[in-house]
């Protein structure tokens, strides 16, 4: 039977696993987790891309991978046999057939990152995995004119490195940096960071998200961190943010048209 490759949205809550890419030899992917429900599926192996390598901890809601299998009956079906197959912390929310060229990471136009935080005396367990616990509110308006500072494309050096077992320039372009008020969430003040860049370093928005709070709470001055900034020096940030609160919600691209799948159930 003739492999087609498809295209897929995927959410997971990250807690339990590694990270996205499969890395050590028995630990817990979303990566390997959707490879074996695939090969349990087709009985071949596959190889699932990715076009965000999230950390281990990391969320998402829109996470995009590619991943070829034979497969003789509607894209719905698919996603419905998937989702059979996988655990409760993982979904795959639809399904289109693609071209065999289509790459989720290299194809990517942008990424979008969403960081959630919330401001309590008391912490609170429903939101304990998805967002982090500030005790004190901190100043948003000195933590977006910071976040402004950020926008176009620099070096970003000082806030991450390039990705893992990769060499690579440390420049970025970030398209959009603010952080806004949410509703409140079981009696507790909400706030989300939103990021866009065509693409991230390692690390960079949990330790931009974390230098941006250090200065919403006056342990940073502005002055301190575009100083730091400016340096292009990975060793002079120290904040990083807890990987739980960051989601990868969206992969931007080009408008294309997916191969047509004209297989029914």
């Amino acid at each position: 039977m003739e492999l087609n490759r498809y295209r897929a949205l995927v959410a997971y809550d990250g807690t339990d696993f590694q990270g996205f890419q499969r890395l050590s030899p028995g630990a817990r992917s979303v990566q390997g987790t959707l490879e074996a429900a695939l090969k349990r599926l087709s009985g071949i192996e596959t190889i699932v891309l990715g076009a965000g390598r999230t950390d281990a901890g990391v969320h998402a809601t829109g996470q995009v991978i590619s991943f070829e299998v034979a497969w003789r009956h509607s894209t719905e079906s698919l996603t419905r046999a998937l989702n059979a197959l996988l655990p409760t912390d993982i979904a795959v929310r639809e399904v289109e057939q693609t071209v065999p060229t289509f790459h989720p990471r290299y194809d990517a136009l942008s990424r979008v990152y969403v960081y959630r935080v919330y401001v309590s005396e008391v912490r609170v367990p429903l939101l304990a995995r998805t967002a982090w616990h500030l005790r004190a509110t901190p100043d948003w308006e000195i933590m977006n004119r910071a976040a402004a500072m950020l926008i176009g494309s620099h070096d970003f050096a000082s806030f991450g490195n390039p990705p893992r077992g990769e060499r690579g320039t440390t420049y970025r372009h970030l398209i959009q940096a603010a952080w806004a008020e949410a509703p409140a969430q079981f009696g507790a003040k909400m706030a989300i960071f939103t990021v866009e860049a065509n693409a991230f370093l390692y690390r960079m928005v949990r330790t931009l998200t974390g230098a941006l709070v250090e200065i919403g709470t006056g342990r940073l001055s502005l002055n301190e961190f575009d100083g730091i900034f400016r340096a292009r020096d990975r060793g002079l940030i120290g904040a990083l943010a807890p990987a739980h609160g960051l989601t990868l919600v969206e992969v931007k691209y080009a408008r294309e048209t997916p191969a047509e799948n004209t297989e029914k159930d």
